[in-house]
C-alpha cells in the first residue's frame, strides 16, 4: 500500500501548491509586470489627497511610491471610497491598500499586514498659555471640545470633563482658540498636520497617551514573500532617510512610533 500512501501525499502536495498559487499576489508577478497596484482613497488629507494641480499626493502616497521604488517597480494608484477599499483586495483590484489602515485583530484574521509605518496617539491639546491642565486627570471640571460619539470624547468624559460637542478636529480647535473650551483630546497626527500648516497657532500638547494605534500596508492573506519584501522596503527607507524626509514634509517630525 506504499504506492497508495505516496499517491495521497503527492496529491496533497499538488493541492497545496494550487491553493498557495491562488492565495495572493505573487511578488514575482508584480516585479514581472513592473507595477504594484495600490488602493487608496485620494480624499483623506494629509495622507492621500489631490493638490491644487490635481495630482495625487500625501504621506501615504509618498510612502507607497518609496516602497515601490525599493521593490524596483512603479506604484499604480487605484482610488476608491473607504467603505469598499479593503474589499477591493478580495476582488483582486489591487495588490495592497495603503490608506492609514489600522492594524486590528479583526482585520488580521482575514488579511496580512506589513510592519507598522505610522503611529497615532491620543493627545490632550490646550492653549499655549494654559498652565492649569498638564495631564488627562486635570480635565476634571473643565470643558473639552469633542465629537460626542468618538473614543476621544469618551476619554475626556472618563477624566471628568464637561463635553462641548463639535463636528470634528477643526471645530474643536476653533472652540479652544476662542476660549469656549479649555481643551480637546484628539489625534496626534491631526494636531501635527494642523501645526505644520499653522505653526503660530496658540495651541500645544499638554499630555499624550503612551499606547499608540498603528497602521500598516494591508494585503491578501497567504503572500509572505510580498509582506517580507514590503517590510524590507520600509526598513530601507527608514535607514536611508527617505522616511524621515517624507514625515518631515507632512508632519514636521518622525511619526513611526
Amino acid at each position: 500500500m506504499k504506492w497508495l500512501k505516496s499517491l495521497i501525499v503527492a496529491g496533497t502536495l499538488q493541492a497545496l501548491a494550487v491553493v498557495s498559487g491562488h492565495a495572493g499576489p505573487n511578488l514575482d508577478q508584480i516585479k514581472h509586470a513592473g507595477v504594484i497596484k495600490i488602493g487608496t482613497e485620494g480624499t483623506y488629507a494629509p495622507f492621500t489627497y489631490h493638490d491644487t494641480s490635481g495630482a495625487l499626493v500625501g504621506f501615504d502616497v509618498e510612502i507607497a511610491k518609496a516602497i515601490a521604488d525599493k521593490l524596483g517597480v512603479q506604484a499604480e494608484f487605484l482610488e476608491g471610497k473607504w467603505d469598499g477599499l479593503i474589499a477591493g483586495l478580495d476582488a483582486n483590484r489591487y495588490d495592497a491598500v495603503i490608506n492609514e489602515v489600522g492594524i486590528t485583530d479583526a482585520r488580521k484574521a482575514k488579511y496580512d499586514f506589513s510592519d507598522p509605518y505610522i503611529a497615532s496617539k491620543a493627545v490632550l491639546i490646550v492653549r499655549g498659555d494654559n498652565t492649569d491642565i498638564k495631564s488627562f486627570a486635570d480635565l476634571k471640571g473643565k470643558k473639552s471640545a469633542q465629537s460626542l460619539t468618538s473614543n476621544f470624547g469618551k476619554l475626556a468624559e472618563t477624566n471628568g470633563a464637561e463635553l462641548v460637542g463639535t463636528d470634528g478636529f477643526d471645530q474643536s480647535i476653533q472652540l479652544l482658540l476662542t476660549g469656549r473650551a479649555d481643551a480637546t483630546i484628539n489625534d496626534s497626527l491631526s494636531f501635527l498636520d494642523f501645526k505644520k500648516h499653522k505653526p503660530d497657532a496658540n495651541v500645544k500638547i499638554a499630555a499624550q497617551e503612551e499606547n499608540a494605534d498603528y497602521s500598516g500596508v494591508i494585503v491578501r492573506k497567504g503572500d509572505p514573500e510580498l509582506v517580507a519584501a514590503i517590510n524590507k522596503a520600509l526598513a530601507d527607507i527608514k535607514a536611508d532617510g527617505t522616511y524621515k524626509k517624507i514625515a518631515d514634509t507632512y508632519f514636521g517630525q518622525d511619526v513611526s512610533k
